[in-house]
């Protein structure tokens, strides 16, 4: 059965719902928040069919909850975008009001976060989301709160139900499909390489699997899992592991490290070896084995590859010392100086300085929501062992399916894990030498030199 879907655009300044027609504009990076994880990604890249699909939805546009000294309050209306264009920061689009419901009253925070179905952080939060809802109970429920509004909302309730808009299907950069060593790696010889770029790999042993780090992955219905609490994840292990740290000079020293112990960073390993990437897109649980894998390629210049010590990865690595609350105040559309005149600004280049006294303050905002690929110091033996290097998401980042202006990207579909695990181990690609630590190696060991069964 197909699923009703709606926008749902929320802004804080009250401003973007004057008038009858409004025009609108959102961030890049706040698109699609808390839109469900399997939506969001067939929507991002933003293309026609996207921009068709929300389109034909019916819209919500909010304001930011307003706890009140009485009860909260929010600014809605009801009605559909048009005309969406999309540009390299932001999201244009014009709004045609047909219920004006003006300022709503509810008993409770809950009680507006229930009329919508939404978590309680979108309501405080600039941002827009496809959420799956029926429009018209929603509509039934906000004019019992604003009964003024009842004949505008009895003409819509009683009209012809719209048609039921399906999203777009995912559509992936997949350059090839692979069955063995061989052909994976004549896929790789048959890309055409520009001179003076690099190339990346990252393995993903189910190809469903969202191209993402940690701290930036949601639960089902789109909420975060753990980005609201950044700081805290990365205060509370170095108060706990404080000797573990020592020796790291920077912040993203201490996020690779962060990293390496499982803690969600805003950080995406990649390694420099296709075959250790194709080794991983094959090597888990038993109950995976029969999923396609896939081997995600990252080409990058030269020289827009930065090092441990790049002062523009001191600035996005520094982020993680912002809290959530900090973050949302970053406004990314502004010119160079209006936007290190905010006072969130001089917070982050207080922590940027704590690592490197000669920093100036003069951030670029094009770099704090960009995507950096990052070498790092080899602190450890599994990173020397894979060729790692890392992809670092900026503020509100986004890396679409085919790249950005400085990672271009393209996928190959990997099949019979099984078959390439086999051959991969005949040139010394195993868990033993992938992960270098006495555990991975007895249970290489024990697996490789298991006696079968008598009789």
């Amino acid at each position: 059965m197909m699923v009703e879907n709606f926008n749902y655009i929320s802004f804080g300044d009250d401003s973007w719902l004057a008038g009858g027609v409004s025009h609108l504009e959102m961030s890049r990076g706040r698109m699609f928040e808390h839109t469900p994880t399997d939506v969001e990604p067939r929507l991002v890249a933003l293309d026609n069919p996207a921009i068709s699909f929300l389109e034909k939805l019916p819209a919500f546009l909010c304001t930011e909850i307003d706890s009140g000294p009485h009860r909260p309050t929010m600014l809605i209306k009801f009605g559909h975008i048009r005309n969406v264009r999309v540009e390299k920061k932001a999201v244009r689009t014009e709004f045609d009001t047909e219920v004006d419901f003006g300022q709503v009253a509810f008993s409770s925070v809950e009680a507006a976060r229930d009329v919508f179905g939404l978590a309680s952080l979108q309501l405080y939060r600039t941002h827009w989301a496809v959420r799956p809802g029926d429009y018209r109970a929603i509509l039934a429920k906000l004019v019992e709160l604003a009964p003024n509004r009842r004949e505008d909302v009895q003409r819509i309730l009683h009209g012809p139900p719209g048609a039921v808009a399906e999203p777009p299907a995912r559509r992936k950069n997949e350059i090839g499909q692979a069955a063995s060593v061989e052909h994976f790696l004549k896929i790789l010889f048959d890309i055409k390489k520009a001179p003076g770029t690099d190339s990346f790999y990252r393995g993903h042993h189910d190809a469903s699997f969202e191209l993402t780090p940690s701290l930036l992955r949601r639960w089902p219905d789109g909420s975060w899992k753990h980005l609201p609490e950044e700081d805290r994840l990365c205060k509370e292990v170095l108060i706990a592991h404080h000797d573990e740290f020592q020796g790291d000079q920077y912040c993203f020293d201490r996020l690779v490290r962060m990293q390496h112990y499982g803690l969600p960073t805003r950080l995406l390993d990649i390694s420099g070896n296709p075959l250790v990437a194709l080794f991983f897109a094959c090597h888990r649980e038993e109950k995976l084995k029969g999923t396609d894998g896939e081997v995600i390629i990252f080409r990058t210049k030269r020289d827009k590859v930065k090092y441990f010590d790049s002062d523009t990865v001191s600035c996005l690595a520094n982020l993680s010392n912002l809290s959530h609350a900090q973050k949302s105040q970053i406004n990314l559309a502004l010119d160079l100086d209006a936007f290190n005149g905010q006072e969130v600004a001089r917070r982050l280049l207080h922590h940027i300085k704590s690592e490197k006294s000669y920093f100036e303050g003069c951030m670029k905002p094009d770099d704090l929501g960009s995507v950096l690929c990052v070498k790092a110091k080899r602190t450890n033996s599994r990173i020397k062992s894979q060729s790692g290097a890392f992809l670092l998401f900026g503020h509100e980042a986004l890396l679409p399916e085919r790249g950005n202006e400085g990672i271009e990207m393209s996928r190959v579909r990997i099949m019979d894990k099984a078959k390439i695990l086999t051959q991969l181990d005949a040139i010394n690609i195993n868990a033993t030498t992938v992960y270098p630590s006495i555990e991975q190696t007895t249970v290489h060991l024990r697996d490789q030199h298991l006696a079968p069964p008598a009789g």
